[in-house]
């Protein structure tokens, strides 16, 4: 669809997109265009590009090719702050509101009327009326803080669009939401959609771009491959254009591969308000499960309280048998439960430490007589690790901040291993790393339940998830479906993703329980995972 056809021209239009980061092609002659009034989904999986377009789109990164217009107008120019806001605005998944401020301090963050004095009241009366013309309700001189998800994210809409912008992309906006959150939101999208206001609506729920969307775009390996009606596309060619897989062949079983053992893991009921619904898994010796879906959706969730990151409101798990304190992270070690962290920056590495001081952080206390630590046994520690995973370090001593991303990893993972875990669990453990590293890491996983033990791969990675013997889509907090070895991209994909009618290879698993709301894991836990 070109930019200037029909009686106006697009809110935005985006050709010949090319975005290169190093050696790696983020964008690849991407294109996109979104026309006035309309609800436009932007899809595919995770590295696709759609986040590499969204910041082009918004003036954060510039295009090494191609061009940008909205309205028919050129984009600003690059730097032009003010004049990208005028055109396109983003609410991104993380508010990016300031807590301490009121409603109103938000509102005009960095453009405050009246120069240096600022005339408060009146300040509050401009909110007000701003607030008003986008039917938010919500106290001015309230502190965001104060207000719940729904309403800071109706306020920033109001202030995006409070700018001048007629077009709004919307990142991933239902994942902090509970249904009638959702509800609501999509009430305010039509309602401003029919005021001439253009989205861009980006969402790993599929079932949520038929229900708001009028085209879909999807793209895949950095390219654009399709651009269709909402309206009559079926839900197979959909998925079948982000996976790149028509029902072709499926996930072969991996050769020799053992039975399964006694239980070495078991939840009964487990839940978290607001994250996952109750949850009843088992997981036997030499067997990997994986648990499948997108970030928000509540797989993080579960296995951040496996590890004892976060307490569950109802529920217990057992290890071999044995009850497991929740909410404890020592108990949760000492129970044999070890643990990989999605972000490995955040809660996976010590930066200033050595490799053999990260890797050592869950057995430092073996290390020495009467709870003392040898320097000597942990190097000799780490240097067993440093081969046995192949880290490429200088030595036991070298800073870990020093390392490559895959070998960061690898030490994070020397660490959930150094305890010798009767489970493992891990959460997008390849995330950030180099296809070699990735292969390496999953490699590891695979070789921990091959020697006896358990583990559990929580990812929205197809790669992530392919050396598992089972995998359970997670969806809104909710097991709906469950594949064997053997699994089609296409339909574990479209499970993740919430389309309704899908089952695996032994159907549904479906609890009866109603679905919990969808919320990041927001417990406020810091540091270092155990």
């Amino acid at each position: 669809m070109g930019a200037e056809t029909g009686e106006r021209p697009a809110a935005v239009h985006a050709e010949g997109i090319v975005k290169r980061y190093g050696p790696t092609v983020a964008l690849d002659g991407a294109r996109l265009t979104v026309r006035p009034g309309e609800a436009h989904a932007l899809v595919g999986r995770n590295g696709a590009g759609k986040s590499t377009l969204v910041s082009v789109l918004t003036g954060m990164a510039r295009p090494d090719a191609g061009r940008v217009t909205f309205d028919g107008a050129p984009a600003p120019a690059w730097g032009d702050t003010a004049a990208w806001r005028r055109r396109v605005a983003c609410v991104h998944q993380k508010s990016m509101t300031v807590p301490e401020l009121t409603v109103a301090e938000n509102l005009f963050l960095g453009r405050f009327p009246g120069g240096r004095t600022i005339r408060w009241r009146a300040l509050r009366e401009r909110a007000r009326a701003l607030l008003a013309e986008y039917g938010v309700e919500a106290d001015p001189a309230a502190r965001i803080k104060d207000l719940g998800v729904e309403q800071r994210q109706f306020v920033e809409i109001a202030r995006a669009l409070s700018c001048g912008a007629r077009l709004l992309v919307l990142d991933e906006p239902t994942a902090r939401l509970d249904a009638r959150g959702i509800a609501r939101l999509f009430g305010k999208l039509r309602a401003l959609r029919d005021q001439g206001v253009a989205f861009l609506f980006i969402s790993h729920h599929l079932q949520e771009v038929h229900e708001l969307c009028d085209t879909v775009t999807v793209f895949r390996d950095a390219r654009h491959v399709l651009t269709a009606p909402v309206p009559g596309l079926a839900e197979d060619a959909l998925v079948a254009a982000m996976t790149g897989e028509e029902a072709g062949a499926a996930r072969q079983p991996r050769a020799g591969a053992r039975t399964a053992g006694e239980a070495v893991l078991r939840t009964e009921g487990l839940a978290v308000d607001g994250h996952f619904a109750p949850l009843d898994l088992t997981v036997r010796g030499g067997e990997v499960v994986g648990l499948a879906g997108a970030a928000a959706g509540g797989g993080t969730a579960i296995g951040r309280t496996l590890a004892g990151l976060r307490a569950p409101d109802a529920g217990r798990i057992t290890v071999r048998g044995r009850p497991v304190r929740t909410g404890s992270v020592p108990h949760a070690l000492d129970a044999g439960i070890g643990y990989v962290p999605e972000d490995r920056h955040r809660e996976g590495l010590v930066p200033g430490r050595s490799v053999a001081e990260n890797a050592t952080l869950t057995v430092a206390g073996r290390l020495g007589p009467l709870g003392t630590v040898l320097p000597s046994r942990t190097r000799e520690f780490a240097r067993r690790m440093i081969t046995a995973l192949d880290i490429k370090a200088t030595g036991p001593g070298q800073p870990v901040s020093g390392l490559s991303g895959g070998n960061q990893q690898k030490v994070v993972v020397a660490r959930a291993l150094a305890r010798d875990p009767v489970v493992l669990v891990a959460v997008r453990p390849s995330n950030g790393v180099d296809v070699r590293s990735k292969e390496a890491l999953l490699g590891v996983v695979r070789e921990v339940a091959d020697r006896g033990s358990g583990a559990v791969i929580v990812s929205d990675e197809l790669d992530d998830l392919r050396i598992c013997d089972r995998v359970l889509a997670v969806f809104h907090g909710r097991v709906t479906a469950e594949f064997a070895a053997g699994w089609h991209d296409h339909e574990l994909v479209a499970a993740m993703e919430g389309l309704t009618g899908t089952g695996g290879p032994d159907g549904p698993a479906d609890t009866g329980r109603p679905a919990a709301p969808a919320h990041p894991a927001t417990d406020g836990t810091e540091g270092t995972a155990p």
